[in-house]
Protein backbone atom coordinates (compact mmCIF):
# COMPACT_ATOMS: atom_id res chain seq x y z
CA UNK A 1 0.00 0.00 0.00
CA UNK A 2 1.52 3.40 -1.07
CA UNK A 3 2.46 5.50 1.44
CA UNK A 4 0.01 9.51 1.14
CA UNK A 5 0.74 12.49 2.98
CA UNK A 6 -1.34 13.91 5.86
CA UNK A 7 -2.92 17.02 6.18
CA UNK A 8 -3.44 18.56 9.60
CA UNK A 9 -5.96 21.23 9.67
CA UNK A 10 -7.65 23.56 12.51
CA UNK A 11 -10.98 24.19 10.62
CA UNK A 12 -13.94 27.03 11.79
CA UNK A 13 -17.56 27.49 11.00
CA UNK A 14 -18.75 23.31 11.66
CA UNK A 15 -21.48 24.58 13.87
CA UNK A 16 -24.99 26.51 13.65
CA UNK A 17 -25.04 28.74 11.12
CA UNK A 18 -21.59 28.14 9.53
CA UNK A 19 -22.55 26.18 7.36
CA UNK A 20 -19.88 24.09 7.39
CA UNK A 21 -17.98 26.71 5.70
CA UNK A 22 -14.35 25.61 6.16
CA UNK A 23 -15.16 21.62 5.51
CA UNK A 24 -16.24 23.17 2.32
CA UNK A 25 -13.16 25.04 1.49
CA UNK A 26 -10.71 21.95 2.32
CA UNK A 27 -12.90 20.21 -0.07
CA UNK A 28 -12.66 23.09 -2.57
CA UNK A 29 -8.86 23.56 -2.30
CA UNK A 30 -7.85 19.69 -2.49
CA UNK A 31 -10.57 17.88 -4.60
CA UNK A 32 -9.56 14.70 -6.06
CA UNK A 33 -6.34 15.09 -4.28
CA UNK A 34 -8.08 13.91 -1.09
CA UNK A 35 -8.26 10.36 -0.53
CA UNK A 36 -9.71 10.13 2.78
CA UNK A 37 -10.83 12.31 5.74
CA UNK A 38 -10.51 11.88 9.34
CA UNK A 39 -12.80 14.68 11.39
CA UNK A 40 -11.79 15.07 15.57
CA UNK A 41 -15.12 16.42 16.76
CA UNK A 42 -17.47 15.26 19.84
CA UNK A 43 -17.57 14.10 23.46
CA UNK A 44 -17.53 10.44 22.83
CA UNK A 45 -14.17 8.30 22.91
CA UNK A 46 -16.71 5.38 22.17
CA UNK A 47 -18.42 6.89 18.97
CA UNK A 48 -17.49 6.89 15.68
CA UNK A 49 -19.46 9.36 12.57
CA UNK A 50 -19.30 7.39 9.40
CA UNK A 51 -22.63 8.28 7.68
CA UNK A 52 -24.12 11.67 7.31
CA UNK A 53 -27.34 13.90 9.03
CA UNK A 54 -27.97 16.01 6.09
CA UNK A 55 -30.07 19.37 7.19
CA UNK A 56 -31.87 22.11 5.86
CA UNK A 57 -32.14 25.32 7.90
CA UNK A 58 -34.58 28.16 7.19
CA UNK A 59 -34.94 31.81 9.00
CA UNK A 60 -39.26 32.13 8.12
CA UNK A 61 -40.15 35.60 8.99
CA UNK A 62 -43.78 36.47 9.10
CA UNK A 63 -45.18 40.33 8.63
CA UNK A 64 -48.52 41.37 9.30
CA UNK A 65 -50.06 44.98 9.67
CA UNK A 66 -49.53 45.09 13.33
CA UNK A 67 -50.80 48.01 15.10
CA UNK A 68 -51.25 49.52 18.23
CA UNK A 69 -52.72 47.09 20.80
CA UNK A 70 -56.30 48.42 21.80
CA UNK A 71 -56.70 50.89 18.75
CA UNK A 72 -55.97 48.84 15.74
CA UNK A 73 -57.54 45.59 18.18
CA UNK A 74 -58.46 42.56 15.67
CA UNK A 75 -55.24 43.04 13.28
CA UNK A 76 -53.10 40.09 13.17
CA UNK A 77 -49.90 39.72 15.40
CA UNK A 78 -47.10 38.49 13.59
CA UNK A 79 -46.03 36.11 17.10
CA UNK A 80 -49.54 34.75 17.07
CA UNK A 81 -49.57 34.21 13.22
CA UNK A 82 -45.47 32.94 14.02
CA UNK A 83 -46.66 30.37 16.65
CA UNK A 84 -49.66 29.37 14.86
CA UNK A 85 -47.01 28.25 12.11
CA UNK A 86 -44.68 26.56 14.77
CA UNK A 87 -47.76 24.38 16.15
CA UNK A 88 -48.26 23.39 12.14
CA UNK A 89 -44.83 22.21 11.73
CA UNK A 90 -44.43 20.76 14.84
CA UNK A 91 -47.50 18.02 14.17
CA UNK A 92 -45.59 16.29 10.91
CA UNK A 93 -45.44 12.46 11.35
CA UNK A 94 -41.83 12.27 10.83
CA UNK A 95 -40.55 9.68 8.12
CA UNK A 96 -39.15 6.12 8.60
CA UNK A 97 -36.84 4.22 6.00
CA UNK A 98 -35.84 1.21 7.24
CA UNK A 99 -33.51 2.19 10.65
CA UNK A 100 -33.22 5.65 9.52
CA UNK A 101 -33.95 8.90 11.42
CA UNK A 102 -35.51 12.11 10.93
CA UNK A 103 -35.72 14.99 13.37
CA UNK A 104 -36.96 19.04 13.60
CA UNK A 105 -36.41 21.57 15.39
CA UNK A 106 -37.60 25.53 16.42
CA UNK A 107 -34.37 26.45 17.30
CA UNK A 108 -34.84 30.39 18.34
CA UNK A 109 -37.69 33.07 17.36
CA UNK A 110 -37.69 36.83 18.34
CA UNK A 111 -40.45 39.46 17.20
CA UNK A 112 -42.10 42.16 18.56
CA UNK A 113 -41.51 46.11 20.08
CA UNK A 114 -43.37 46.90 23.02
CA UNK A 115 -45.74 45.09 25.24
CA UNK A 116 -49.07 47.70 23.99
CA UNK A 117 -47.91 46.48 20.02
CA UNK A 118 -49.74 44.35 17.96
CA UNK A 119 -46.10 42.80 16.44
CA UNK A 120 -45.91 43.37 13.16
CA UNK A 121 -42.75 41.09 12.30
CA UNK A 122 -41.66 37.50 13.98
CA UNK A 123 -38.74 35.64 12.89
CA UNK A 124 -37.69 32.19 13.92
CA UNK A 125 -34.83 29.50 12.80
CA UNK A 126 -36.08 26.12 12.23
CA UNK A 127 -34.34 23.08 10.85
CA UNK A 128 -34.84 19.36 10.00
CA UNK A 129 -32.63 16.69 9.57
CA UNK A 130 -32.48 13.52 8.23
CA UNK A 131 -29.50 10.13 7.58
CA UNK A 132 -31.61 9.44 4.59
CA UNK A 133 -32.46 11.14 1.47
CA UNK A 134 -35.74 9.73 1.40
CA UNK A 135 -36.09 11.21 4.48
CA UNK A 136 -35.10 14.93 3.26
CA UNK A 137 -37.10 15.33 0.44
CA UNK A 138 -40.61 14.61 2.86
CA UNK A 139 -39.51 17.29 5.10
CA UNK A 140 -39.10 19.32 2.39
CA UNK A 141 -42.54 18.81 1.06
CA UNK A 142 -43.77 19.51 4.26
CA UNK A 143 -41.87 22.22 4.69
CA UNK A 144 -43.19 24.00 1.30
CA UNK A 145 -46.77 23.20 1.69
CA UNK A 146 -46.97 24.77 5.08
CA UNK A 147 -45.32 27.99 4.32
CA UNK A 148 -47.79 28.10 0.88
CA UNK A 149 -50.77 27.35 3.46
CA UNK A 150 -49.94 30.46 5.20
CA UNK A 151 -49.02 32.65 2.11
CA UNK A 152 -52.66 31.31 0.49
CA UNK A 153 -53.96 33.16 3.76
CA UNK A 154 -52.59 36.49 2.84
CA UNK A 155 -49.73 36.60 5.49
CA UNK A 156 -46.53 37.62 4.11
CA UNK A 157 -43.72 35.04 4.68
CA UNK A 158 -40.43 35.81 3.83
CA UNK A 159 -38.32 32.14 3.97
CA UNK A 160 -33.94 32.54 3.49
CA UNK A 161 -32.40 29.42 3.64
CA UNK A 162 -29.32 29.99 6.47
CA UNK A 163 -28.10 26.05 6.13
CA UNK A 164 -27.84 23.05 3.80
CA UNK A 165 -25.83 20.03 4.89
CA UNK A 166 -25.75 17.45 2.15
CA UNK A 167 -26.61 13.70 2.81
CA UNK A 168 -23.90 10.80 1.89
CA UNK A 169 -24.09 10.19 -1.91
CA UNK A 170 -24.43 6.67 -3.08
CA UNK A 171 -22.12 3.80 -2.89
CA UNK A 172 -19.84 5.70 -0.89
CA UNK A 173 -17.26 3.11 1.65
CA UNK A 174 -15.84 4.06 5.13
CA UNK A 175 -15.64 0.37 6.66
CA UNK A 176 -11.97 0.91 5.93
CA UNK A 177 -12.21 3.70 7.82
CA UNK A 178 -14.18 2.96 10.52
CA UNK A 179 -12.31 -0.52 10.93
CA UNK A 180 -9.20 0.94 11.50
CA UNK A 181 -10.03 3.65 13.62
CA UNK A 182 -12.37 0.90 15.83
CA UNK A 183 -8.82 -1.28 16.10
CA UNK A 184 -7.21 1.80 17.26
CA UNK A 185 -9.83 1.65 19.34
CA UNK A 186 -9.68 -1.62 20.56
CA UNK A 187 -5.25 -1.64 21.25
CA UNK A 188 -5.93 1.58 24.36
CA UNK A 189 -9.32 -0.39 25.74
CA UNK A 190 -12.57 0.95 23.59
CA UNK A 191 -14.83 -0.52 22.36
CA UNK A 192 -16.15 2.23 19.27
CA UNK A 193 -19.41 1.59 17.69
CA UNK A 194 -20.37 3.16 14.69
CA UNK A 195 -23.27 5.67 13.67
CA UNK A 196 -24.64 8.19 11.55
CA UNK A 197 -23.90 12.10 12.32
CA UNK A 198 -23.79 15.89 11.13
CA UNK A 199 -20.75 16.21 10.88
CA UNK A 200 -17.69 17.94 8.70
CA UNK A 201 -17.68 14.68 7.38
CA UNK A 202 -20.91 15.60 5.56
CA UNK A 203 -19.30 17.66 2.70
CA UNK A 204 -16.52 14.78 2.23
CA UNK A 205 -19.33 12.26 2.32
CA UNK A 206 -21.63 14.20 -0.28
CA UNK A 207 -18.82 13.84 -2.76
CA UNK A 208 -17.92 10.56 -2.68
CA UNK A 209 -14.86 10.79 -0.21
CA UNK A 210 -14.53 8.06 2.42
CA UNK A 211 -14.51 9.75 6.09
CA UNK A 212 -14.93 8.98 9.21
CA UNK A 213 -15.64 11.37 12.44
CA UNK A 214 -14.44 10.87 16.28
CA UNK A 215 -13.86 12.36 19.33
CA UNK A 216 -10.81 13.00 21.87
CA UNK A 217 -12.55 13.38 25.31
CA UNK A 218 -15.55 12.51 27.48
CA UNK A 219 -17.96 14.86 28.47
CA UNK A 220 -21.77 15.44 28.60
CA UNK A 221 -24.55 17.59 28.15
CA UNK A 222 -23.73 18.84 24.68
CA UNK A 223 -25.52 21.72 23.52
CA UNK A 224 -26.96 23.18 26.47
CA UNK A 225 -25.47 25.31 29.07
CA UNK A 226 -24.16 22.81 31.22
CA UNK A 227 -21.89 21.19 28.88
CA UNK A 228 -18.41 20.03 30.36
CA UNK A 229 -15.82 17.74 29.53
CA UNK A 230 -13.42 15.33 31.41
CA UNK A 231 -9.95 16.87 30.83
CA UNK A 232 -7.94 14.03 31.91
CA UNK A 233 -9.84 12.16 29.09
CA UNK A 234 -8.34 13.38 26.64
CA UNK A 235 -5.01 11.59 27.41
CA UNK A 236 -6.74 8.71 26.66
CA UNK A 237 -7.99 10.13 23.60
CA UNK A 238 -4.75 11.46 22.07
CA UNK A 239 -3.32 8.26 22.32
CA UNK A 240 -5.76 6.39 20.38
CA UNK A 241 -5.17 9.58 18.01
CA UNK A 242 -1.49 9.04 17.45
CA UNK A 243 -2.11 5.11 16.90
CA UNK A 244 -4.47 6.65 14.12
CA UNK A 245 -1.98 8.82 12.60
CA UNK A 246 0.30 5.83 12.79
CA UNK A 247 -1.33 3.65 10.71
CA UNK A 248 -0.95 6.37 7.78
CA UNK A 249 2.10 7.63 8.40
Amino acid sequence: VPRIGVLIVANSCEEGLGNLKGSRALAKAYGDRIAAWISFDGMNLDRIVNRAVGSHRYQVTVRTEGGHSFGAFGNRNAIAVLSSMISTFYTVKVPREGDSKTTYNVGTIEGGTTVNTIAQKCSMLYEYRSDDIRGMEYMDKFFDTVIEMYRNMGITVDVNMVGDRPCMAEGVDCSELSNQLEECGRIHGVEMTAHAGSTDCNIPHSLGIPATCFGVYIGKGAHTRGEWIDVESTKLGMKILASLFMDHM
